[in-house]
């Protein structure tokens, strides 16, 4: 007697997916879709859809149509519109997700998923206090943070306020506050000018003006929706605010390619419309291949973070280990150069998280002192605001060629060091900076 054949089940999870999603959204939409006793249990799911044109009215009813065919129970929720870069997140039933990736105008659909925000001797060490006495302050030049907002410190309102513009993306106030404290302290590594301290605690740029979008909670995490938001405002504002450089010290691991993740395409399309975009490399250090999204991106200007041991020399720097490291095998090294990121002192947002679960690490009453890559970042952000007010039609290729190419070269493999440590002493003894390819 021959046994009969059992029918095979069917492949749930080859029936949900799409070649558009990413492969964060592809295994959300897997697990969102279970069979569990005969039923599949289906769930809403945030998403972010890259378009090929802007999300105009006609286009979001031809979606929604397309998500509704035949289903009329299936949800499919506008949440946000980006229209600078062609981009909107959405609430969307997982059970009719990949028809709508069946639209012919998708690009690519990602999972709108929750990322994380990864100085008196950082400013010397690096050669910027040279620059400073020859009036290279950073004046004129403005330099966005995408990060947890800001404290109005004095050391950037007075005597003039810097903060020119401030945007919350996560609550929706309309004056500058930060109630992480992460983005203050960003904020100061970059553009403080040291008032507080009689110029003790300075940034390499103290002149430079500040534009804050607060894209990250009071626990430092943030929606790629809310960052990309962010990143869509900061390109449509650079010409009325003067914007030329965007620093994000942030990141998320378990991405390696830039064309999985919405956040590092944007931060791609800020830097063709002539943003500097600096990013820090990620704490997930010392093992290989841990560079974080976006600084994974080789359009970027990846910082990594090193411990200048409280010196200005830099022959007794070493990169700090918990800097993320790039591959071992990749002909394009990341990161691209490291800075001070050890014990940095900087701008105290008092009240804020960090302030209160953190009193020891208080200098005084108005600073405080914090570790990472997201500190050697805005580091780098304040030196090229310091090339920019010398040579202001520098490109962001250009910048980034510079500062690689006159750096300190440290005794660190490639992949922990990129070309070295930032140096901008060698830019003192010249009046203008050039750049040839």
């Amino acid at each position: 007697m021959v046994a009969m054949a059992r029918p095979s089940k069917p492949n749930t999870n080859r029936a949900v997916t799409h070649p558009k999603m990413s492969p964060t959204l592809r295994k959300a939409v897997r697990s969102a879709c279970k069979r569990k006793k005969g039923r599949t249990r289906q769930k809403s799911l945030r998403i972010i859809l890259e378009l090929k044109h802007r999300p105009s009215r006609k286009l979001i009813r031809s979606l929604k149509r397309c998500a509704h065919s035949g289903d009329s129970s299936s949800r499919f929720n506008v949440l946000k519109r980006m229209p600078r870069l062609s981009v909107m997140s959405a609430r969307i039933s997982a059970d009719c997700l990949r028809r709508l990736c069946g639209h012919r105008h998708i690009r690519r659909a990602h999972l709108d998923r929750k990322v994380q925000v990864s100085l008196n001797v950082a400013t010397p060490a690096v050669g910027s206090a040279k620059l400073q006495k020859q009036g290279e302050t950073g004046k004129g030049i403005t330099i966005a943070i995408i990060d947890t907002g800001a404290y109005p410190h004095p050391d950037l309102t007075k005597p003039v306020n810097r903060i020119i513009a401030f945007k919350d993306f996560v609550n929706g106030k309309k004056k500058p506050y930060d109630d992480n404290g992460h983005g203050t302290h960003v904020a100061g590594d970059a553009a403080g000018n040291g008032l507080s301290s009689h110029g003790k605690y300075r940034g390499p740029a103290p002149k430079a003006k500040l534009v804050i979008a607060k894209a990250f909670d009071e626990l430092g995490f943030g929606s790629t929706s809310d960052i990309i938001a962010a990143i869509d405002w900061v390109i449509r504002k650079r010409q009325k605010y003067g914007i030329r450089i965007v620093n994000m010290s942030f990141g998320g691991g378990g991405i390696t390619r830039c064309a999985d993740d919405p956040i590092c395409t944007a931060a791609e399309h800020a830097w063709k419309d002539g943003l500097l975009v600096v990013t820090s490399a990620g704490n997930a250090g010392p093992a290989p291949k841990t560079i974080e999204s976006p600084g994974i991106s080789p359009l970027l200007l990846t910082v990594g973070a090193v411990n200048d041991r409280r010196t200005i020399r830099q022959s007794d720097d070493v990169v700090a280990g918990f800097s993320s490291r790039g591959s071992l095998r990749c002909k394009r090294k990341k990161p691209d150069l490291v800075a001070p990121g050890t014990n940095i002192i900087s701008l105290r947002a008092p009240g804020s998280l960090v302030d209160i679960f953190d009193p020891g690490n208080r200098v005084g009453k108005s600073y405080f002192k914090m570790s990472g890559t997201s500190m050697a970042t805005p580091i780098v952000s304040g030196a090229a605001a310091q090339l920019l007010q010398r040579s202001p039609r520098l490109t962001p290729c250009q910048i980034k060629r510079l500062l690689k190419r006159h750096t300190f070269r440290l005794k660190a493999k490639p992949n922990a060091q990129g070309r070295g440590e930032l140096n901008v002493r060698f830019f003192a003894k010249r009046r203008k900076c050039s750049c040839t390819k």
